[in-house]
């Protein structure tokens, strides 16, 4: 997991990779899946850097 990532960011990873297995996705995707989703529950939270362009 990303050093940036807290407890919960990494339960939740774990929760949706999961889930999403289980609906039939392959690992290689369910991975891409939980990380979009923790990712954007991040940024939506304001726990991301902000590129400054």
């Amino acid at each position: 997991m990303p050093e940036a990532w807290s407890k919960k960011d990494e339960k939740q990873y774990r929760h949706v990779k999961d889930s999403e297995e289980d609906r039939g996705r392959s690992e290689k995707r369910a991975k891409e899946i939980a990380a979009a989703t923790v990712n954007k529950q991040r940024s939506k939270e304001g726990r991301t850097k902000k590129d400054s362009d």
